[in-house]
């Protein structure tokens, strides 16, 4: 008589065989997005990935943390790394947390897109640029917002000036804006990338949780609603994130840390009007990224020096910690 176990585990032996053969073909990989501030990186990464994952504004420093954005087809699977922004000054314990995230995105990474704004080069790219010298990563540097100039011609000095400035191996002109470009930073990015199996389930576009990204949101109507010094004495907090099976709604109470009085009263607005916009807004956000309906309370509470307090920033996730 045959010993079905024994054929099962053959059949297995022979599928995981088959298996392996079969992914050689594939590639996986990471590629770091990298630069100063306010130089497009967040919004380069949401297009590349076809949806809406880091938060965007117009004020530097909008990014806070490293996300993984991940791009899967039945070819390839890429994990792009959207960092904070590589800035000078700033001597709270935030901005060393940001630069420290931002420096570990060259660890164990497949290759590097540093991203420069077209026609404009400052002493942050030129930091970055002195980080990259002594890499053995391959670089690729993406010239953002070429959509400001119409002669292109005119960028060929500047790019001249780029190619002297960073060890790279090729220079790709984008617009993030007009989604011009992203085709051939896929097809660069793939070039660098090992064969090998993917690493997250297909289904996967981020390795954060939707409690964070929840926090994301509300702190991106934050940046946008604020004027220029508010924003960086705020962060979220989620207190309440859960789903209501009956009412089939999700249930989100967040507080907004300020790190002043004045900060508060500017946050609540005039008969509360500034808050209330700012929940109309993330709210609409929340249940696209939900799918599903939101219930959302937003508080204002003052904690004095958060942002230069280290526990306070451990408390609030500003760490390695991906849990949050």
């Amino acid at each position: 008589m045959t010993d079905k176990k024994t054929l099962d585990l053959e059949a297995i032996l022979a599928t995981d065989s088959d298996e392996t053969e079969q992914e050689t073909d594939y590639q996986t990989g990471f590629a770091a997005v990298i630069g100063r501030p306010n130089v497009g990186k967040s919004t380069i990464m949401n297009e590349l990935l076809g949806q809406k994952l880091s938060i965007t504004s117009h004020k530097p420093q909008t990014t806070r943390h490293r996300i993984h954005g991940i791009c899967t087809t039945d070819a390839y699977q890429i994990i792009y790394v959207d960092t904070p922004g590589m800035h000078l000054g700033g001597e709270k314990s935030i901005n060393d947390y940001m630069n420290r995230t931002a420096n570990s995105a060259f660890a164990d990474v497949d290759v590097v897109l540093f991203v420069v704004e077209a026609g404009r080069w400052t002493k942050e790219d030129e930091a970055v640029a002195q980080k990259l010298h002594n890499m053995d990563t391959p670089v690729v540097v993406l010239m953002n917002k070429i959509d400001n100039y119409k002669n292109k011609e005119d960028l060929f000095p500047f790019m001249k000036t780029v190619g002297e400035k960073v060890k790279m191996d090729t220079l790709i002109p984008i617009s993030a804006y007009k989604r011009s470009g992203l085709d051939l930073i896929k097809k660069e990015v793939l070039k660098y990338l090992p064969r090998q199996a993917k690493m997250f389930p297909e289904e996967y576009v981020t390795d954060r949780s939707q409690r964070f990204l929840a926090s994301e949101v509300i702190r991106e109507k934050l940046m946008r609603e604020l004027g220029e010094e508010v924003p960086y004495g705020s962060t979220v907090e989620i207190e309440q994130f859960k789903f209501d099976e009956k009412e089939a709604r999700w249930l989100i109470n967040a507080l907004i840390l300020v790190e002043r009085k004045g900060q508060k009263q500017i946050v609540i607005g005039k008969k509360g009007a500034l808050i209330k916009e700012i929940g109309i807004q993330a709210r609409k956000d929340l249940m696209n990224l939900l799918e599903a309906r939101v219930h959302l309370e937003l508080w204002v509470k003052v904690k004095a020096n958060w942002s230069d307090d280290v526990r306070a920033l451990a408390s609030l996730g500003y760490d390695d910690n991906h849990s949050r």
